[in-house]
């Protein structure tokens, strides 16, 4: 067979670290591939390791030099997947198809970190020359390469002719456990499990949710670096002992991605001075706007989630290396405390259930946020679906996901995760040593914004009263914005004359329709 006589199912743009290992992925699992790059080397690269990779004498990845060739080498309708920087290289390439001959039952996939209102816009914009169709891809280049979890949304037309591949080249999961079923090796397929992949809804949908696992994401991670803060600066304790602690903890509730990755980070050590490197990094975080871009829509839903708000903050506060460096010298804090090996133990297993508590508060934030987004923009989110989609193959993937799950799957339509009985018990059962935690770090003199904040968020949320009854007094005093009465039916407005001597309370009318 030639070139000229085998079509390719599937086109694919941008070879980077994601889109080369995708197209391995899909490789891996049968499909044939017309791969284009600007960059001719990065065509080349992925074709070298296919050859590499591939037992069989038959290509898997052709490469291509244009638009035009890459449309000629696929067969109709066209299967194109994008994997480029989100903004305006997304409507470049579009822009590009369009002038190569694109037709109108064609689907591009984007499946780059797009801001989700901008996927709804580019379904509009594009609709009489293609079906533009987002699948967010979650779990770095190693997921990307032997199962990523997909969080597709657009044409439902569409994902009827995506949903088997999409399947095939997503993580799986043990449907009985809960845990992944891990592939390891080129060429290895697990055709076995729950796939990671499931249609989230319209367009937009599955951007919004793949943005708001990157704010949990980033709460996750500041939540562990915390923990790290208080035990290496609070307990003097090395980094191989913390990765001790971390990987015991590992074990239990906390196993997830992230604390098994942060064990290898703190074991890593310098290959030029053979100190701990992660003592070597600059404490300056970078983000790329998915973290911000939650917590502006946590504000614009009127949705309370602090603590991923406050991961965004703790990333811009790092930033400021320089005027630390300089208060650290001016500020004064608590002086060091030492501690026995049973204080120390104690200590320890107070910030184990610091952390599960905080986490759980994290993830109800989250759900929450996607569940008043959903009602928002008439979307029709299935949150038992998303968290198994999160169990593997994403950043955020952890055995913590299988009870979200469950709690969904008892009550689909739970309003947070802090009203199902399983983890309303958790949290009953772990406040204390969670309290005792946040106070431990506070006498150290270690911030630990994202600990306290979401202490704070449990405490507001399980609050019958709260002070906003006099936030509405004041607001009434100095702007008129009247308040309601608790003994009084709902919706009736009042108003105190504050200016007149008798401060005289007076029932505002319901405006006029």
């Amino acid at each position: 067979m030639t070139r000229d006589t085998v079509l390719c199912d599937i086109g694919f743009i941008g070879l980077g670290v994601m889109g080369k290992n995708l197209v391995l992925n899909l490789a891996d699992n049968g499909y044939k591939i017309a791969a284009f790059d600007l960059s001719s080397e990065k065509v080349n690269d992925v074709i070298l390791q296919d050859q590499q990779e591939n037992n069989s004498d038959i290509p898997r990845v052709h490469g291509c030099s244009s638009y035009t060739e890459l449309l000629s080498q696929l067969k109709p309708p066209h299967l194109i997947v994008l994997s480029v920087p989100a903004g305006a290289p997304v409507d470049q390439v579009c822009e590009n198809l369009i002038g190569a001959g694109i037709g109108a039952d064609d689907i591009v996939i984007d499946t780059g970190n797009s801001l989700w209102m901008d996927t709804v816009a580019r379904e509009q914009k594009y609709k009489n020359n293609f079906i533009l169709f987002s699948s967010a891809v979650s779990g770095g280049e190693v997921g990307a390469r032997f199962g990523p979890a997909l969080m597709p949304s657009g044409s439902a037309y569409a994902w009827t002719r995506i949903k088997p591949i999409w399947e095939a080249i997503s993580a799986k999961v043990d449907p009985h456990t809960g845990k992944p079923l891990e592939r390891t090796k080129p060429g290895q397929v697990i055709n076995e499990g729950d796939p990671c992949a499931a249609y989230i809804g319209p367009a937009g949908a599955g951007h919004y949710v793949k943005m708001v696992h990157n704010g949990i994401e980033y709460a996750d991670m500041q939540i562990i670096g915390e923990a790290y803060h208080i035990l290496r600066s609070g307990l003097g304790l090395s980094t191989d002992d913390i990765a001790d602690i971390f990987e015991k903890w590992h074990q239990g509730p906390l196993d997830s991605y992230l604390m098994e990755i942060t064990v290898e980070v703190l074991r890593q050590k310098s290959s030029d001075t053979g100190t701990s490197l992660v003592d070597l990094i600059l404490d300056k975080a970078g983000q790329k706007g998915t973290g911000l871009w939650t917590a502006v829509s946590s504000l614009e839903v009127g949705c309370p989630a602090p603590t991923i708000s406050q991961a965004v903050y703790a990333r811009s506060i790092s930033s400021f290396k320089d005027f630390r460096v300089q208060a650290a010298q001016k500020l004064s804090g608590p002086q060091a405390v030492s501690f026995t090996a049973e204080e120390q133990t104690a200590f320890i297993d107070r910030l184990h259930d610091a952390i599960y508590s905080a986490k759980i508060c994290v993830y109800a934030q989250g759900f929450q946020l996607m569940k008043l987004a959903a009602k928002e923009h008439n979307w029709t989110l299935n949150f038992a679906s998303i968290a198994k989609i999160w169990r593997a193959g994403c950043i955020i993937r952890a055995v913590f996901l299988q009870p979200i799950t469950e709690a969904f799957e008892r009550n689909e339509d739970l309003d947070n995760l802090l009203l199902d009985d399983f983890f309303a018990g958790q949290l009953n059962e772990h406040q204390g040593n969670w309290r005792k935690s946040v106070a431990d770090a506070t006498l150290l003199g270690i911030p630990v914004g994202a600990l306290s904040s979401a202490l704070s968020y449990y405490d507001s949320m399980r609050a019958e009263v709260l002070p906003a009854n006099l936030l509405q007094g004041q607001r009434d005093f100095f702007g008129a914005h009247t308040f309601e009465r608790v003994d009084k039916p709902a919706g009736k407005k009042y108003h105190v004359q504050w200016s007149s001597p008798e401060r005289k309370t007076v029932e505002i009318p319901p405006v006029q329709k």
